[in-house]
């Protein structure tokens, strides 16, 4: 169980002085990534470690700035602001962060947690590798000091290919170095990596190598907490801000709601994600009102708290106080370090996404390959925002599609069990004499309800003799659609028109209570009074009723 922010353990004394180095200086690398200011990374730290530790759920969950959410700001601010001054983009910014959290908060009020998975495990893998590829390229001019004049990725990396005889290979050296020492000292999750590789940088730089090698520091670092305000926008950019904000909405929650989910599930506890919607909404809320960036339970930070021996949420306040001590301290010799080692930084931090092999399985499953990979394509040729919405579009189109799909199945009777199985993957199925049973391999809604029924209609009309009795099984649809009905019920008056016997087997409570309110005449209660398939069969070697008399016209 999650303890109570008040309860301070030395374990989580000791945590939050372990990832108070890592969150830190992350911060002011995932400001880079999307194109803010310093501050705006700072800003978005506390207010992702005070408002969750104060109203989360999760006892390991560390809120912050995230490498995906801050490309997708990045993306988002470009596409409205353009190349519009450093204000204006800061003002994009918080008002899409702003939105953002507003969309929780609404989520939270929705009671929405329960929708864990609005995007799907392919898509999001597929978007992460995407997008780690693109983090880690457009990272490279401050390591190389060659900046491309365009913005699509692949020319970019043309030209920061085709630059190589102006690439500072002091600089690419100091990065090296550094991600060799941030991934040696990984190793021991308590040593603040990267806290002490910035300690060497900024070693560099005051002893004046930095200078001679024509390498660039991050410069001075100005944090003003100004009163909170909410950004002053019109109605256009407002409304263009609302899709951008559900985007990364969507990606935030998907991200943080897998970090808390995995740890919980490891430590056996429960996840509250109602709770957590309203606390991601306030840490957003409370982010963008003072210019902030986004902030979410990105995996490494929260991986990182489990590792340095977290017990509670009290974790992420102690890491907060620690970071606001350090920034009220050491902020001028912050401004010290080399951007390649800065760049470094965030290169480390999505190094974990950098991995073909999470498609792997896929693959291997030979399940939503496609999926995957134009999730990774959409990212690289579309952009960060829009390729992800175009792999979402995908993937849903891919779902309507496998929906839509009118497979139906032939049943038999195996042996001389109760149990009515496929007959083309078991011939040895029976089939009893006189009786066509059929059971539609998706659920019956809009989009399949025609092609389903139509299905069976021509193989009905193709068997010799006709059967005399049609059992449909249903198991398959928990609920039936007003488009479903109609055609539930045009089947059925054709049936009779035949002279044939419908009956429905496997219908749930609430389809059954459905269809006493449609009150066909074609669909009497004896026709969905059968529970299984074998109760149905039985009820159809049985003679048929003389048919009522219409009370109401089928549906034409």
């Amino acid at each position: 169980m999650s303890a109570r922010p008040g309860q301070l353990s030395g374990a989580d004394l000791v945590a939050g002085l372990s990832i108070a180095g890592l969150l830190l200086p992350e911060a002011v690398a995932y400001s880079s990534i999307a194109g803010l200011p310093p501050q705006s990374g700072v800003i978005a730290l506390f207010a992702g470690l005070l408002m969750y530790g104060l109203i989360g759920h999760s006892r390991f969950a560390i809120v912050s700035a995230t490498s995906s959410s801050a490309a997708v700001l990045l993306a988002a601010s470009t596409s409205v602001a353009g190349g519009g001054d450093a204000a204006l983009r800061v003002a994009i910014g918080a008002g899409v962060v702003l939105l953002a959290g507003v969309f929780f908060v609404i989520a939270g009020l929705a009671r929405l947690g329960a929708v864990s998975s609005l995007i799907a495990k392919p898509v999001l893998r597929g978007f992460a590798l995407g997008l780690a590829i693109t983090i880690v390229v457009k990272q490279l001019p401050k390591v190389l000091d060659v900046h491309p004049a365009h913005g699509d990725f692949f020319r970019f990396a043309w030209e920061l290919a085709a630059g190589w005889p102006h690439w500072n290979l002091a600089g690419g050296a100091i990065a090296l170095a550094a991600l060799a020492l941030l991934r040696g000292l990984g190793r021991w999750r308590a040593v603040p990596a990267a806290l002490l590789v910035i300690a060497a940088g900024i070693g560099l730089d005051v002893a004046g190598y930095c200078q001679a090698w024509g390498v660039a520091a991050v410069g001075p670092i100005a944090l003003h907490f100004s009163r909170p305000e909410v950004p002053q926008l019109g109605r256009a950019e407002w409304l263009r801000l609302g899709e951008l904000a559900f985007a990364l909405a969507l990606i935030l929650y998907a991200e943080s709601y897998g970090s808390i989910r995995t740890f919980a599930l490891r430590h056996g506890d429960n996840v509250d994600a109602n709770r957590d919607l309203f606390a991601l909404g306030a840490a957003n809320l409370a982010s963008a009102l003072f210019q902030g960036m986004p902030v979410g339970a990105g995996y490494s930070a929260t991986s990182a708290n489990e590792s340095a021996g977290a017990q509670s949420r009290a974790a992420g306040l102690v890491a907060g106080g620690v970071v606001l001590l350090a920034v009220l301290t050491l902020l001028p010799w912050i401004a010290h370090t080399p951007e390649p080692v800065l760049a470094a930084i965030v290169i480390h931090a999505v190094g974990h996404s950098l991995n073909p092999a999470t498609l792997r399985p896929y693959f291997h499953w030979r399940r939503d390959r496609l999926i995957a990979l134009v999730a990774v394509a959409a990212v690289l040729l579309l952009g960060v925002l829009d390729g992800l919405l175009a792999a979402i579009g995908v993937s849903l189109l891919l779902l309507l599609r496998g929906m839509s799909r009118s497979a139906v199945s032939w049943l038999g009777r195996l042996g001389d069990s109760h149990d009515y199985i496929d007959t083309a993957r078991h011939p040895e199925a029976v089939v009893p004499p006189g009786v066509l049973i059929a059971r539609p391999e998706v659920p019956i809604f809009f989009g399949n309800a025609d092609a389903v029924f139509a299905t069976v209609r021509a193989r009905m009309e193709a068997q010799q003799p006709p059967p005399a009795r049609m059992v449909l099984s249903l198991e398959e649809s928990g609920d039936l659609d007003a488009t479903s009905i109609e055609a539930l019920c045009d089947f059925a008056a054709w049936t009779r028109q035949r002279g044939a016997q419908l009956l429905l087997a496997r219908v749930k409570d609430n389809v059954r209570d459905l269809l006493g309110r449609v009150h066909s005449s074609d669909l009497p209660a004896v026709a969905y009074a059968a529970w299984s398939v074998d109760d149905a069969v039985r009820t159809a070697s049985l003679p048929a009723p003389p048919p009522p008399s219409p009370a109401f016209p089928a549906t034409a």
